[in-house]
Protein backbone atom coordinates (compact mmCIF):
# COMPACT_ATOMS: atom_id res chain seq x y z
CA UNK A 1 0.00 0.00 0.00
CA UNK A 2 1.17 3.38 -0.66
CA UNK A 3 1.28 6.92 0.90
CA UNK A 4 1.56 7.40 4.88
CA UNK A 5 -1.36 5.54 5.65
CA UNK A 6 1.10 2.71 6.99
CA UNK A 7 3.37 5.07 8.95
CA UNK A 8 0.54 6.53 10.54
CA UNK A 9 -1.05 3.31 11.84
CA UNK A 10 2.60 1.86 13.20
CA UNK A 11 3.71 5.51 14.81
CA UNK A 12 0.26 4.91 16.39
CA UNK A 13 0.74 1.21 17.60
CA UNK A 14 4.16 2.33 18.97
CA UNK A 15 2.57 4.91 21.17
CA UNK A 16 -0.48 2.29 22.60
CA UNK A 17 2.13 0.23 23.46
CA UNK A 18 4.39 3.08 24.85
CA UNK A 19 1.34 4.15 26.80
CA UNK A 20 0.56 0.43 28.35
CA UNK A 21 -1.17 -1.21 25.82
CA UNK A 22 -0.09 -4.68 24.33
CA UNK A 23 0.33 -4.41 20.39
CA UNK A 24 2.49 -6.09 17.91
CA UNK A 25 3.21 -6.15 14.80
CA UNK A 26 0.71 -8.75 13.72
CA UNK A 27 -2.22 -6.08 14.80
CA UNK A 28 -0.43 -3.52 12.67
CA UNK A 29 -0.78 -5.25 9.88
CA UNK A 30 -4.13 -6.12 10.68
CA UNK A 31 -5.13 -1.83 11.02
CA UNK A 32 -3.18 -1.21 7.84
CA UNK A 33 -5.72 -3.62 6.20
CA UNK A 34 -8.91 -2.72 7.26
CA UNK A 35 -8.04 1.07 7.27
CA UNK A 36 -7.07 -0.25 3.16
CA UNK A 37 -10.26 -1.38 2.55
CA UNK A 38 -11.92 2.26 1.80
CA UNK A 39 -15.09 0.32 3.14
CA UNK A 40 -15.04 2.51 6.21
CA UNK A 41 -17.41 6.03 6.23
CA UNK A 42 -16.23 8.26 9.21
CA UNK A 43 -14.53 9.02 12.10
CA UNK A 44 -16.75 6.52 14.52
CA UNK A 45 -16.01 3.81 11.62
CA UNK A 46 -12.29 4.26 11.89
CA UNK A 47 -12.27 4.26 15.49
CA UNK A 48 -14.39 1.15 16.51
CA UNK A 49 -12.40 -0.51 13.94
CA UNK A 50 -8.88 0.06 15.45
CA UNK A 51 -10.67 -0.23 18.64
CA UNK A 52 -11.13 -3.93 17.64
CA UNK A 53 -7.82 -4.46 16.93
CA UNK A 54 -6.02 -3.19 19.57
CA UNK A 55 -8.26 -3.45 22.71
CA UNK A 56 -8.14 -6.86 24.14
CA UNK A 57 -8.84 -5.90 27.51
CA UNK A 58 -11.16 -3.32 29.26
CA UNK A 59 -8.88 -1.41 31.01
CA UNK A 60 -7.38 -0.57 28.44
CA UNK A 61 -10.15 1.10 26.77
CA UNK A 62 -9.77 4.56 28.50
CA UNK A 63 -5.87 4.91 27.26
CA UNK A 64 -7.21 3.91 23.30
CA UNK A 65 -9.87 6.82 23.87
CA UNK A 66 -7.47 9.23 24.82
CA UNK A 67 -4.44 8.00 22.97
CA UNK A 68 -6.84 7.68 19.63
CA UNK A 69 -8.50 11.30 20.05
CA UNK A 70 -4.90 13.22 20.94
CA UNK A 71 -3.19 11.78 17.87
CA UNK A 72 -5.43 11.91 14.89
CA UNK A 73 -6.97 15.20 15.94
CA UNK A 74 -3.35 16.98 16.37
CA UNK A 75 -2.17 15.91 12.93
CA UNK A 76 -5.83 15.62 11.47
CA UNK A 77 -4.85 12.20 9.83
CA UNK A 78 -8.57 10.89 9.81
CA UNK A 79 -10.38 14.16 8.09
CA UNK A 80 -7.32 13.63 5.22
CA UNK A 81 -7.30 9.71 5.60
CA UNK A 82 -11.24 9.70 4.58
CA UNK A 83 -10.78 12.23 1.84
CA UNK A 84 -8.15 10.14 0.27
CA UNK A 85 -10.43 6.82 0.37
CA UNK A 86 -14.08 8.36 -0.01
CA UNK A 87 -15.10 11.51 -2.71
CA UNK A 88 -17.33 13.25 0.02
CA UNK A 89 -16.69 12.97 3.56
CA UNK A 90 -18.13 15.48 5.93
CA UNK A 91 -15.66 17.02 8.17
CA UNK A 92 -15.90 16.40 11.84
CA UNK A 93 -14.80 18.83 14.84
CA UNK A 94 -15.10 18.04 17.98
CA UNK A 95 -14.48 20.44 21.32
CA UNK A 96 -10.92 19.09 23.12
CA UNK A 97 -12.17 17.07 26.16
CA UNK A 98 -11.06 17.54 29.51
CA UNK A 99 -8.06 16.02 31.23
CA UNK A 100 -9.46 12.55 32.34
CA UNK A 101 -7.27 9.68 34.64
CA UNK A 102 -4.58 8.14 32.69
CA UNK A 103 -4.05 10.83 30.34
CA UNK A 104 -0.81 11.95 31.94
CA UNK A 105 0.98 8.62 30.65
CA UNK A 106 -1.06 8.61 27.17
CA UNK A 107 0.88 12.30 26.83
CA UNK A 108 3.95 10.71 28.02
CA UNK A 109 3.92 8.46 25.68
CA UNK A 110 3.08 10.44 22.38
CA UNK A 111 5.79 13.10 24.43
CA UNK A 112 8.90 10.69 23.93
CA UNK A 113 10.84 11.15 20.78
CA UNK A 114 11.89 8.27 18.57
CA UNK A 115 16.07 8.28 18.46
CA UNK A 116 18.47 6.56 16.80
CA UNK A 117 20.45 3.86 18.35
CA UNK A 118 23.35 5.41 17.08
CA UNK A 119 22.80 8.86 18.40
CA UNK A 120 24.88 9.85 21.12
CA UNK A 121 23.20 10.60 24.49
CA UNK A 122 23.68 13.23 26.80
CA UNK A 123 24.20 12.68 30.22
CA UNK A 124 23.07 14.99 32.69
CA UNK A 125 24.57 14.48 36.69
CA UNK A 126 21.53 15.51 39.58
CA UNK A 127 22.49 15.92 42.84
CA UNK A 128 20.11 13.90 45.16
CA UNK A 129 20.56 16.53 48.16
CA UNK A 130 17.48 17.92 49.69
CA UNK A 131 15.56 16.12 47.30
CA UNK A 132 12.47 13.15 48.38
CA UNK A 133 13.41 9.45 47.00
CA UNK A 134 11.48 8.23 44.16
CA UNK A 135 9.99 5.53 45.65
CA UNK A 136 8.85 8.26 48.82
CA UNK A 137 7.25 9.84 46.38
CA UNK A 138 5.37 7.29 44.69
CA UNK A 139 3.62 6.50 47.66
CA UNK A 140 1.90 9.81 47.81
CA UNK A 141 1.05 9.61 43.94
CA UNK A 142 -2.56 9.42 42.99
CA UNK A 143 -3.06 6.30 41.01
CA UNK A 144 -4.69 8.00 38.41
CA UNK A 145 -1.91 10.18 37.49
CA UNK A 146 0.57 7.88 37.64
CA UNK A 147 2.52 6.58 34.11
CA UNK A 148 2.83 3.51 32.67
CA UNK A 149 6.37 3.32 34.61
CA UNK A 150 4.96 4.80 37.72
CA UNK A 151 2.07 1.69 37.78
CA UNK A 152 4.66 -1.05 36.77
CA UNK A 153 6.64 0.09 39.65
CA UNK A 154 3.45 0.21 41.96
CA UNK A 155 2.24 -3.24 41.12
CA UNK A 156 5.43 -4.98 42.14
CA UNK A 157 5.43 -2.27 45.47
CA UNK A 158 1.59 -4.07 46.25
CA UNK A 159 3.23 -7.32 45.40
CA UNK A 160 5.31 -6.67 48.23
CA UNK A 161 2.90 -5.52 51.20
CA UNK A 162 1.98 -7.69 53.81
CA UNK A 163 -0.86 -8.37 55.77
CA UNK A 164 -0.90 -8.41 59.86
CA UNK A 165 -1.61 -11.53 61.50
CA UNK A 166 -5.02 -11.00 61.99
CA UNK A 167 -6.73 -14.22 63.35
CA UNK A 168 -9.71 -15.03 65.39
CA UNK A 169 -11.00 -17.61 67.52
CA UNK A 170 -13.06 -20.02 66.15
CA UNK A 171 -15.42 -23.12 68.39
CA UNK A 172 -13.15 -25.60 67.34
CA UNK A 173 -10.34 -26.94 69.43
CA UNK A 174 -6.49 -28.03 68.55
CA UNK A 175 -4.06 -29.84 70.46
CA UNK A 176 -1.97 -27.94 72.81
CA UNK A 177 1.18 -28.24 74.68
CA UNK A 178 0.26 -26.67 77.92
CA UNK A 179 -3.08 -25.47 79.32
CA UNK A 180 -6.17 -25.16 81.61
CA UNK A 181 -8.10 -27.19 79.22
CA UNK A 182 -7.63 -31.46 79.25
CA UNK A 183 -8.36 -33.00 75.90
CA UNK A 184 -9.93 -36.21 77.40
CA UNK A 185 -10.20 -38.42 74.44
CA UNK A 186 -6.90 -37.84 73.80
CA UNK A 187 -5.97 -38.28 77.22
CA UNK A 188 -7.67 -41.56 77.66
CA UNK A 189 -5.59 -42.81 74.15
CA UNK A 190 -2.59 -41.94 76.03
CA UNK A 191 -3.17 -44.15 78.77
CA UNK A 192 -3.83 -47.09 76.74
CA UNK A 193 -0.25 -47.36 75.49
CA UNK A 194 1.00 -48.28 79.42
CA UNK A 195 -2.29 -49.99 80.08
CA UNK A 196 -4.07 -47.86 81.73
CA UNK A 197 -1.23 -47.54 84.89
CA UNK A 198 0.07 -44.50 83.88
CA UNK A 199 -2.08 -41.37 82.78
CA UNK A 200 -0.34 -38.85 80.78
CA UNK A 201 -2.51 -35.78 80.63
CA UNK A 202 -3.17 -33.57 77.01
CA UNK A 203 -4.44 -30.46 76.45
CA UNK A 204 -6.57 -28.45 73.80
CA UNK A 205 -7.41 -25.09 73.13
CA UNK A 206 -9.37 -22.77 70.91
CA UNK A 207 -8.26 -22.90 67.40
CA UNK A 208 -7.85 -19.18 65.91
CA UNK A 209 -7.97 -18.80 61.92
CA UNK A 210 -7.40 -16.15 59.84
CA UNK A 211 -10.54 -14.55 58.69
CA UNK A 212 -12.41 -14.27 55.39
CA UNK A 213 -11.73 -11.09 53.95
CA UNK A 214 -14.53 -10.42 51.17
CA UNK A 215 -14.22 -7.50 48.43
CA UNK A 216 -17.29 -6.10 46.55
CA UNK A 217 -15.09 -3.28 43.80
CA UNK A 218 -17.41 -0.83 41.78
CA UNK A 219 -16.02 -1.20 38.82
CA UNK A 220 -18.11 1.44 37.09
CA UNK A 221 -16.42 4.81 35.14
CA UNK A 222 -15.95 6.70 37.56
CA UNK A 223 -14.08 4.24 39.46
CA UNK A 224 -12.19 2.46 37.04
CA UNK A 225 -8.48 3.67 37.48
CA UNK A 226 -8.75 3.28 40.97
CA UNK A 227 -10.44 -0.59 40.52
CA UNK A 228 -7.74 -1.59 38.37
CA UNK A 229 -5.19 -1.01 40.80
CA UNK A 230 -6.92 -2.32 44.06
CA UNK A 231 -7.30 -5.24 41.79
CA UNK A 232 -4.17 -5.98 41.97
CA UNK A 233 -4.25 -5.46 45.80
CA UNK A 234 -6.80 -8.20 45.63
CA UNK A 235 -4.85 -10.46 43.49
CA UNK A 236 -1.66 -10.30 46.32
CA UNK A 237 -4.08 -10.96 48.92
CA UNK A 238 -5.37 -14.26 46.98
CA UNK A 239 -1.98 -15.61 46.70
CA UNK A 240 -0.86 -15.49 50.61
CA UNK A 241 -4.19 -16.20 52.23
CA UNK A 242 -6.91 -18.89 51.62
CA UNK A 243 -10.62 -17.36 52.23
CA UNK A 244 -10.47 -14.22 49.67
CA UNK A 245 -13.19 -13.37 48.46
CA UNK A 246 -13.28 -10.84 45.21
CA UNK A 247 -16.63 -9.31 43.90
CA UNK A 248 -17.03 -5.90 41.10
CA UNK A 249 -19.99 -4.80 40.04
CA UNK A 250 -21.47 -1.90 38.29
CA UNK A 251 -24.98 -2.71 37.20
CA UNK A 252 -24.51 -6.10 38.41
CA UNK A 253 -22.60 -8.66 40.89
CA UNK A 254 -20.03 -10.57 39.71
CA UNK A 255 -17.92 -13.22 41.48
CA UNK A 256 -14.40 -12.90 40.40
CA UNK A 257 -12.76 -15.09 42.99
CA UNK A 258 -11.69 -17.58 40.99
CA UNK A 259 -10.07 -15.34 38.46
CA UNK A 260 -8.07 -13.97 41.12
CA UNK A 261 -7.08 -17.29 41.62
CA UNK A 262 -4.10 -17.26 38.50
CA UNK A 263 -0.74 -16.82 38.99
CA UNK A 264 0.09 -14.31 36.64
CA UNK A 265 -1.66 -10.61 37.66
CA UNK A 266 -2.50 -9.52 34.46
CA UNK A 267 -4.00 -13.39 33.40
CA UNK A 268 -5.86 -12.38 36.36
CA UNK A 269 -7.42 -9.21 35.48
CA UNK A 270 -8.22 -10.15 32.30
CA UNK A 271 -9.94 -13.01 32.90
CA UNK A 272 -12.02 -10.56 35.83
CA UNK A 273 -12.67 -8.49 32.53
CA UNK A 274 -14.08 -10.81 30.37
CA UNK A 275 -16.40 -12.24 32.89
CA UNK A 276 -17.79 -8.71 34.26
CA UNK A 277 -19.75 -7.54 30.88
CA UNK A 278 -20.72 -4.48 33.44
CA UNK A 279 -16.69 -2.71 33.26
CA UNK A 280 -16.87 0.73 33.27
CA UNK A 281 -20.92 1.13 33.04
CA UNK A 282 -23.05 2.52 35.26
CA UNK A 283 -23.53 2.09 38.91
CA UNK A 284 -26.05 0.39 41.04
CA UNK A 285 -24.84 0.21 44.60
CA UNK A 286 -28.23 -0.99 46.03
CA UNK A 287 -28.95 -3.63 43.52
CA UNK A 288 -25.67 -5.31 43.80
CA UNK A 289 -25.74 -5.33 48.08
CA UNK A 290 -29.05 -6.85 47.49
CA UNK A 291 -27.92 -9.65 45.19
CA UNK A 292 -24.67 -10.32 47.19
CA UNK A 293 -26.53 -10.35 50.74
CA UNK A 294 -29.13 -12.77 48.88
CA UNK A 295 -26.93 -15.17 47.34
CA UNK A 296 -23.59 -15.13 48.81
CA UNK A 297 -23.41 -13.17 52.30
CA UNK A 298 -23.86 -16.99 53.96
CA UNK A 299 -21.32 -18.74 51.81
CA UNK A 300 -18.45 -16.43 52.46
CA UNK A 301 -19.20 -14.06 55.43
CA UNK A 302 -18.79 -17.30 58.12
CA UNK A 303 -16.02 -16.85 60.73
CA UNK A 304 -15.78 -13.32 61.59
CA UNK A 305 -15.57 -11.68 58.18
CA UNK A 306 -13.62 -8.37 57.13
CA UNK A 307 -15.95 -6.89 54.29
CA UNK A 308 -13.77 -4.15 52.05
CA UNK A 309 -16.37 -2.08 50.42
CA UNK A 310 -14.78 -0.39 47.41
CA UNK A 311 -17.09 2.56 46.01
CA UNK A 312 -17.56 6.66 45.60
CA UNK A 313 -20.76 5.63 47.10
CA UNK A 314 -22.19 7.90 44.41
CA UNK A 315 -25.71 5.81 43.88
CA UNK A 316 -27.55 5.87 40.16
CA UNK A 317 -30.89 4.77 41.33
CA UNK A 318 -31.35 6.00 44.85
CA UNK A 319 -33.74 4.50 47.55
CA UNK A 320 -34.62 3.27 50.85
CA UNK A 321 -33.38 0.13 50.09
CA UNK A 322 -29.78 0.92 50.17
CA UNK A 323 -29.50 1.95 53.72
CA UNK A 324 -31.26 -1.22 54.34
CA UNK A 325 -29.03 -3.20 52.49
CA UNK A 326 -25.91 -1.98 54.15
CA UNK A 327 -27.54 -2.51 57.51
CA UNK A 328 -28.12 -5.60 56.75
CA UNK A 329 -24.29 -6.34 55.20
CA UNK A 330 -22.79 -4.67 58.36
CA UNK A 331 -24.88 -7.08 60.66
CA UNK A 332 -23.70 -10.18 59.04
CA UNK A 333 -19.85 -9.14 59.11
CA UNK A 334 -17.42 -8.68 61.90
CA UNK A 335 -16.25 -5.03 60.53
CA UNK A 336 -17.31 -3.27 57.42
CA UNK A 337 -14.64 -0.76 56.24
CA UNK A 338 -15.62 1.80 53.08
CA UNK A 339 -12.64 2.30 50.87
CA UNK A 340 -13.72 5.18 49.06
CA UNK A 341 -11.05 7.31 46.40
CA UNK A 342 -13.05 10.67 46.80
CA UNK A 343 -11.43 10.77 50.93
CA UNK A 344 -8.27 12.60 48.77
CA UNK A 345 -9.76 15.84 48.18
CA UNK A 346 -9.25 17.75 51.36
CA UNK A 347 -12.49 19.52 50.24
CA UNK A 348 -14.77 16.14 50.53
CA UNK A 349 -18.00 16.38 52.21
CA UNK A 350 -20.69 13.89 52.74
CA UNK A 351 -23.07 16.03 50.91
CA UNK A 352 -24.59 13.01 48.24
CA UNK A 353 -27.56 11.17 49.15
CA UNK A 354 -25.97 7.86 48.50
CA UNK A 355 -22.93 8.22 50.76
CA UNK A 356 -25.13 9.30 53.35
CA UNK A 357 -27.28 6.62 53.38
CA UNK A 358 -24.51 4.28 53.30
CA UNK A 359 -22.33 6.34 56.36
CA UNK A 360 -24.24 5.31 59.22
CA UNK A 361 -23.58 1.66 58.73
CA UNK A 362 -20.07 0.95 58.12
CA UNK A 363 -17.07 0.59 60.99
CA UNK A 364 -14.44 2.43 58.65
CA UNK A 365 -14.05 5.26 56.19
CA UNK A 366 -10.66 5.20 54.26
CA UNK A 367 -9.24 6.82 51.42
CA UNK A 368 -7.72 4.44 48.61
CA UNK A 369 -6.15 6.62 46.45
CA UNK A 370 -2.30 5.76 46.68
CA UNK A 371 0.42 3.70 47.96
CA UNK A 372 0.53 4.87 51.40
CA UNK A 373 -3.52 4.61 51.87
CA UNK A 374 -2.97 0.99 51.40
CA UNK A 375 -0.14 0.50 53.91
CA UNK A 376 -2.62 2.09 56.08
CA UNK A 377 -5.20 -0.16 55.36
CA UNK A 378 -3.13 -3.32 55.47
CA UNK A 379 -2.27 -2.12 59.45
CA UNK A 380 -5.69 -1.36 59.96
CA UNK A 381 -7.02 -5.21 58.93
CA UNK A 382 -5.07 -6.17 62.63
CA UNK A 383 -7.21 -7.20 65.24
CA UNK A 384 -4.89 -5.48 67.63
CA UNK A 385 -5.08 -1.97 65.40
CA UNK A 386 -7.42 0.36 67.29
CA UNK A 387 -10.62 1.84 64.72
CA UNK A 388 -10.59 4.87 62.68
CA UNK A 389 -12.85 8.03 63.77
CA UNK A 390 -16.27 7.35 63.87
CA UNK A 391 -17.58 7.95 60.31
CA UNK A 392 -20.98 9.61 61.30
CA UNK A 393 -18.49 12.50 61.87
CA UNK A 394 -18.45 12.81 58.41
CA UNK A 395 -22.34 13.51 58.39
CA UNK A 396 -22.21 16.08 61.49
CA UNK A 397 -19.07 18.12 59.33
CA UNK A 398 -21.73 18.18 56.38
CA UNK A 399 -24.44 19.48 58.58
Amino acid sequence: MSGCLPENVAHFARALRAAGLRVGPGQVVEAVEALGEGALGGREEVYWALHAIFVKRHEDSPLYDQAFRLFWRRRGLIEKLMAQMSPSTPRVDEPPPPPEAGALRVAEAFASPERDEDEPVELTEFSARLTVSARETLQTRDFAQMTAAEISRARRLIAALRLPDDTVRTRRFQPAPAGRRIDPRRSFRRSLRHGGEVIDLAFRERAEVAPPLVALVDISGSMAEYSRIFLHFLHALTERRRRVHSFVFGTRLTNISRMLRARDPDEALALAGKAAPDWEGGTRIASALHAFNRNWSRRVLSGGAVVLLFTDGLERDLGDDLGFEMDRLHRSCRQLIWLNPLLRYDAFAARASGIRAMLPHVDQFRPIHNLAAMADLCAALSADAGRAGDPREWLKRAG
